[in-house]
C-alpha cells in the first residue's frame, strides 16, 4: 500500500517479504515477540532518519506521538527512558523520582552490546527484551497509541499504548521537559 512521501505500510504479517534482509534483521526479535503475545501492530517503513523528530516527520507523525529511547545509568545500572520525541530527559528529575544517587546519560560503548539486533539509536522501548528497567514519561503514557523505532532507522512500529504497558510493565514517571 503506497502512502504519501514514499512510505510503505506493512500490517502484521502482510508484506514483510517485501522488505530486504537488512531491514528485517533488526526488527525480527521484536515482531516475533509481539506476534507471540497476539498484539496487533502496524509496521511503517520510512526513509532513513536518525533523530526521533526526523523519524516522526518521515513517518508523518506528530513528535508527541513518537517515542524515543534514551539509555541512562542509574547508580551503575543501565535503564531505558521512553519519552515523546519532542521532549528531553531532565536528569535531576529522573534522579528525584527514581531515588537514585548517581544518574547520567549512558555512553554508546556501555550499551551497544546489549542491543546486538538493533542499529544504535533505533532501539525499541522494550527493555524487558534486553534485561533493562523501563521508565516512561507520563506525557507519553497518556497517548492511546505509541510509535517507536523497531530496531532500524527505516522502520517504526505503532501499537496501542495499553498493549505496550501490558508487555513491558514500565514505571510511569515525570522526568521530562
Amino acid at each position: 500500500m503506497g502512502l504519501p512521501g514514499g512510505l510503505i505500510l506493512h500490517v502484521t504479517g502482510v508484506g514483510c517479504d517485501e522488505l530486504n534482509e537488512r531491514n528485517l534483521m533488526p526488527v525480527r526479535k521484536l515482531k516475533e515477540f509481539l506476534d507471540s503475545q497476539n498484539v496487533k501492530y502496524v509496521s511503517v517503513v520510512h526513509s532513513r532518519a536518525f533523530t526521533a523528530q526526523e523519524v516522526a516527520e518521515s513517518a508523518h507523525l506528530p513528535g508527541r506521538n513518537m517515542a524515543k529511547v534514551v539509555i541512562v545509568e542509574l547508580d551503575g545500572t543501565l535503564a531505558m527512558c521512553v519519552l515523546p520525541a519532542d521532549r528531553k530527559v531532565v536528569l535531576q528529575d529522573l534522579r528525584n523520582v527514581t531515588g537514585s544517587n548517581m544518574v547520567r546519560f549512558a555512553w554508546e560503548k556501555d550499551f551497544k552490546a546489549r542491543f546486538p539486533d538493533c542499529e544504535i539509536g533505533a532501539m525499541p522501548p522494550f527493555g524487558n527484551l534486553y534485561e533493562m528497567e523501563v521508565y516512561v514519561a507520563e506525557s507519553l503514557a497518556e497517548n492511546d497509541e505509541i510509535a517507536f523505532n523497531a530496531g532500524s532507522h527505516e522502520e517504526i512500529i505503532k501499537l496501542a499504548y495499553h498493549d505496550f504497558e501490558r508487555l513491558v510493565q514500565p514505571k510511569v514517571l515525570n522526568f521530562t521537559t
